[in-house]
């Protein structure tokens, strides 16, 4: 009895759905398109608003909830130490400390060599792996992310800070802008995601992304010719050109051999140990140690021999301590508010962009969701704190989070880990710097900034989109030539150029029938797809709004003439209707409803019948309103092309 049920049921599904090829006896069944419920502008406002700021329903945890609980889970949510510190046990500290060591033995080196990058004393790269990373710990989402100063991110404030103030005779005033840039780059960040708008810095796209830290490494490394060839007098520009031209200029006189052994010995230590771990990962902890193995033996090594007296340049003094408050210093009024604003809009934005890159890298690698919003308060609240506590902008390290991941990091805590060795480094061990040479910290930045120039990513964009390529190749170049700022600003002109292109030149393609189907698609994807006689089918594959009505009308009206002209010359019925499949148009606006209606119009006086076929809820109710259905005919809007194509067909047998 059952398998009947079954069968019965199967075959009527069978006869309602599968529609017959033309000219068979059965009449299929068709159904109308449909006519959703009207929506008031409150409720249409509210679910817009909804779609576009709370699409995850964030606040759905809370329905049901007492007053208590709430209040709990607004405390984790902010919080999110008290959600997973309940249950952390010593086998994930055994893994945090394991990693938490590993990533501060690679950060130390890395800081005092990118303060340099930002023009700012060695200590001050120290100071911002020591504040920021605590507060993140309490309040990121991310179990693998090690936070502390980034080679692109100190270029980067570090080259458009010296275009407003002089790192060398306006010591003070740089460092008191450092500080409001800072401060202004966690607010930016910290409003994005209490506003809930994160989805913002998606409008710089992956290539572009790829081009502009590729160009930033490349530049980056150059940067650093200055310390492993130990030359004294150096550009402040950062193109190649320039830089290129400082270093010849300087190749007879002010090149010393002893800074170069140094740094060339200790650059090809670091690419080996780099090898070897990349190879191996059971061997993570050979590169992820390799850089403080270096500074010690270099260090020792100029200890030793003197070096320093042989024009060797030298760290020197690193002050000792913690983070002294620096709330004083941030300007809050005056003219280089503006300037500190700019500044840490801009940096704000690239730190956040790789910091969310790298937590939904890892994220996605161990299972888990990351809250993009909440990650931007996270780093917003750091940067801010940072800012006060003499730190400059911290954000995710790729490197270090990548060792922090092998590691075997279970949770935050490897960053409280880190933190705490930078502690002990701050006030016990940073005099033992004072004879580490500059060279030593050069190699380790090259060695560390030659994996963000993916030249695999570069390959597969240019395989998949041209037009993506062309962003990464613009980014890259722009950097790379001109400068920092301008390369992102190609960057970011490319993504929105590549945006309007898209908006304004949507696809359009013509739709032809498969042979025993009722299946319509694209003629040049599929050339067996055959036309109709005395009928055009057009897909708009966009929504159509002031932007691109024009040129939907104007694109489809040269579809149906250079289809009359078709049928004319192979002697064919003339051309009698215009079906426009309207599926992928998911909305319409006032602009798009008059383009309809002035094509409309236009086939009316050439004696073409305009039929849309599956026009969708919005466009349907957009038609409704504006009364247009009635100009074109409900009964010329169907369900399907097919629908629409049989109608013609039996249209085009009635009349003589």
């Amino acid at each position: 009895m059952v398998h009947q049920h079954d069968e019965s049921t199967a075959n009527e599904v069978s006869t309602t759905t599968q529609l017959p090829s033309y000219g068979s006896s059965e009449e299929p069944r068709v159904y109308k398109v449909g006519c959703p419920p009207q929506k008031n502008f409150a409720r249409e406002f509210r679910d817009t608003l909804r779609e576009t700021f709370f699409h995850d329903n964030p606040l759905r945890q809370y329905k049901d909830q007492s007053g208590s609980a709430k209040f709990m889970m607004a405390l984790q949510f902010l919080f999110p130490i008290f959600e997973w510190g309940r249950c952390y046990n010593l086998r994930k500290f055994k893994g945090d400390l394991i990693a938490g060591l590993t990533i501060a033995s690679l950060c130390i080196p890395q800081d005092i060599g990118y303060s340099k990058l930002a023009n700012l004393d060695a200590q001050y790269g120290l100071y911002s792996s020591f504040v920021p990373p605590l507060i993140y710990a309490a309040m990121g989402s991310s179990k693998d992310i090690a936070i502390g100063p980034v080679a692109v991110v100190s270029l980067l404030i570090g080259s458009l800070l010296q275009n407003e103030v002089d790192p060398v005779k306006n010591k003070e005033e740089y460092l008191r802008l450092a500080f409001t840039a800072t401060f202004f780059a966690g607010i930016t960040q910290a409003a994005l995601g209490f506003l809930r708008l994160g989805f913002l810095i998606e409008f710089l796209s992956h290539a572009a992304i790829v081009g502009f830290m590729g160009g930033a490494a490349i530049t980056i490394a150059l940067q650093q010719l200055k310390y492993v060839l130990g030359i004294k007098s150096f550009t402040k520009k950062t193109d190649i050109i320039s830089v290129m031209r400082s270093v010849w200029t300087s190749a007879h006189h002010g090149w010393n051999w002893q800074t170069i052994v140094i740094g060339i010995t200790f650059l090809a230590f670091l690419l080996l140990a780099k090898y070897i771990g990349k190879k191996n990962r059971k061997f993570f902890w050979v590169p992820a140690i390799a850089p403080i193995t270096s500074v010690i033996l270099a260090t020792l090594f100029v200890f030793i021999t003197r070096a320093d007296k042989q024009g060797v340049q030298i760290v020197n003094h690193i002050k000792k301590g913690i983070n002294p408050s620096s709330v004083h210093k941030i300007y809050f009024t005056g003219p280089f508010v503006a300037k500190g604003f700019k500044i840490g809009v801009i940096s704000a934005m690239i730190g956040l962009t790789e910091a969310v890159a790298i937590g939904r890298t890892f994220a996605a690698l161990k299972d888990y969701q990351l809250d993009g919003n909440k990650e931007m308060v996270a780093l917003g609240t750091m940067n801010i704190a940072g800012s006060m506590t003499s730190c400059y902008i911290a954000t995710g390290s790729f490197s270090r989070s990548a060792v922090n991941f092998m590691a075997g990091c279970q949770t935050p805590v490897s960053n409280i880990i880190m933190s705490a060795v930078v502690l002990l480094t701050l006030l016990v061990i940073t005099p033992l710097f004072k004879y580490t040479p500059n060279a030593i910290l050069g190699s380790i930045i090259i060695s560390a900034v030659i994996g963000l120039v993916d030249y695999e990513a570069v390959i597969l964009i240019w395989k998949v989109d041209k037009m993506d390529f062309i962003a990464c190749m613009g980014a890259f170049f722009g950097v790379v030539f001109a400068s920092v700022e301008i390369g992102l600003l190609i960057a970011v002109s490319i993504s929105f150029a590549k945006i309007l292109l898209q908006v304004t030149r949507p696809r359009t393609v013509l739709l032809g029938n498969l042979p025993g189907t009722t299946i319509y698609r694209n003629t040049d994807q599929y050339p067996e797809a055959r036309h109709i006689p005395g009928v055009v089918i057009v897909r708009v594959d966009s929504a159509i709004y002031f932007s691109n009505s024009n040129y939907v009308r104007e694109r489809t009206l040269r579809w149906l003439t250079e289809e009359e002209e078709k049928a004319k010359a192979e002697g064919q019925s003339k051309i009698n209707f215009l079906i426009i499949e309207m599926s992928p148009v998911i909305d319409i606006d006032t602009s798009g409803i008059h383009a309809l209606e002035d094509l409309y119009k236009n086939l009316k006086k050439r004696d073409i019948q305009l039929i849309l076929a599956n026009p969708g809820s919005i466009v349907m109710e957009k038609l409704l309103s504006s009364k247009l259905n009635e100009h074109i005919g409900s009964n010329n809007i169907f369900l399907t092309v097919a629908d629409a194509v049989r109608f013609c067909t039996r249209k085009s047998i009635q009349e003589p």
